[in-house]
């Protein structure tokens, strides 16, 4: 009986990481960093101090395909920012946890909100704080310029850099594990039905 590994489109899984399609398999809610993960970790600061970051729209369009496969998006941040809240907002994401000093409370109060364990979950960043929460999830994930210490712990090292397709790339990874990648992109093919 083939599985959802055997399908043409994965073959391009990254051999390095040998258990990370298993351990993807099982992510039930995928929690990101922003800061060099959703983005590229750069702020732009203008004349009146007003930051600005950039999203890209490849990891946009991968997080709206996790909810839309019924795997819960979610956010844990350290900085507070409106543009984070907007773009939560418009990605669709429920749970968005920003100015965060200890990410395991967060993550705790995120497991006890969606009655489930730590193995159910996912989690990619990329630097030091990161870590204590990376430690306790099923599947971490991190962009290929991550801290050291950060990929040496990490089921999965992306290709790609955070901001630059890095989060696509594991929300690609995580829909081919649990076989609804094929599922979704048929759905998009498919012919609208005329009547």
């Amino acid at each position: 009986m083939s599985g959802p590994a055997d399908s043409p489109v994965h073959s391009n899984i990254d051999a390095r990481f040998p258990q990370a399609m298993e351990r993807a398999a099982r992510v039930r809610l995928m929690i990101f960093d922003v800061d060099g993960v959703l983005t590229d970790g750069r702020l732009l600061v203008g004349p009146q101090g007003e930051i600005s970051k950039a999203f890209d729209t490849l990891d946009g369009h991968g997080i709206k395909l996790l909810a839309q496969a019924g795997i819960t998006p979610a956010i844990i941040t350290g900085r507070e920012s409106e543009i984070v809240a907007w773009r939560a907002g418009e990605l669709g994401i429920e749970h968005l946890y920003q100015g965060v000093a200890d990410k395991r409370e967060a993550f705790a109060h995120l497991l006890a909100a969606t009655a489930l364990l730590p193995a159910d979950a996912g989690y990619m960043g990329d630097d030091w704080p990161d870590l204590p929460v990376m430690a306790q999830v099923g599947f971490a994930a991190c962009p290929a310029q991550a801290h050291a210490e950060v990929r040496s712990c990490c089921h999965y090292v992306t290709r790609a850099t955070g901001g630059r397709g890095a989060a696509r790339e594991v929300a690609d990874l995580i829909l081919k594990a649990q076989g609804a990648y094929d599922d979704l992109l048929a759905q998009l093919l498919q012919a609208p039905n005329a009547s």
